[in-house]
């Protein structure tokens, strides 16, 4: 059965191991508040077995993306945000703090720390964003979710076989608590994967004639010309939204 992992753009990846799929932040649809999808439309295929939410962000925890999954598990939330999505109509929502951990059939999933502002702007709640170490029996993956660089990501070492990084966001430059090429690259450093998919760029963007970068798909490829420096060991894989890529 093994390990797939698809990027759908942004920070919606479907992530197929030993049998259980398990979609992070879904973001499916083209226009996210004043964003809009830049990139290809996501397509997801098939039932979900298992939700990870890292922050209730709008562009990570998006409501009518949420109601519309074929879901046939839990919604695993940054706590306290179970009270919040239940009365917006997401049901079987779990609450985890860093260090919780829950098993979906054979699979166990870990909530793991993160550094990013845990309040839903502008007037929603607040919950601690939190990351996810997924792990079968032979294989783990790692999702950062949103969270900027800090030195106890050194504490996964020699536990993560694939790390879906964020590098970068939707505009022509990012604020604190999120991570650029170069920390990701630093990043990868300090958690050793035997592989990296970078995420979270290139997806979504004001619209014109607001400012954007001009190569949407640079952060990436400067990101992997990091790793490549600061982390020779770990392979970058660059997926295009859609793509999907087994290991």
């Amino acid at each position: 059965m093994g390990l797939a992992i698809t990027w759908l753009g942004h920070a919606t990846v479907l992530i197929e191991i030993e049998g259980v799929r398990v979609l992070t932040d879904p973001v499916l649809r083209d226009r996210i508040g004043p964003l809009v999808r830049i990139g290809p439309s996501a397509l997801l295929d098939g039932p979900v077995d298992c939700v990870l939410l890292s922050h209730l962000h709008a562009d990570h925890t998006d409501l009518p993306s949420l109601r519309a999954l074929d879901l046939t598990g839990p919604v695993l939330a940054p706590h306290p945000a179970q009270a919040w999505l239940a009365a917006r109509g997401v049901h079987d929502v779990r609450d985890l703090r860093a260090g919780a951990e829950i098993r979906i059939g054979h699979v166990r999933i870990t909530a793991t720390v993160a550094r990013h502002d845990e309040r839903r702007r502008p007037f929603g709640p607040r919950a601690q964003p939190v990351g996810y170490l997924i792990r079968g029996s032979s294989s783990s993956v790692y999702f950062a979710g949103d969270t900027d660089l800090f030195l106890d990501m050194a504490e996964l070492r020699g536990s993560v076989d694939v790390a879906l990084l964020p590098v970068w966001g939707w505009g022509p430059n990012i604020g604190t608590g999120h991570l650029d090429p170069e920390s990701a690259a630093a990043a990868v450093a300090l958690i050793s994967p035997a592989v990296v998919i970078p995420i979270h760029w290139g997806t979504f963007a004001l619209p014109r004639p607001v400012k954007r970068l001009p190569d949407p798909s640079r952060p990436a490829h400067d990101f992997q010309a990091l790793t490549k420096k600061y982390a020779p060991a770990t392979e970058v894989r660059v997926l295009m939204p859609g793509e999907r890529t087994a290991l």
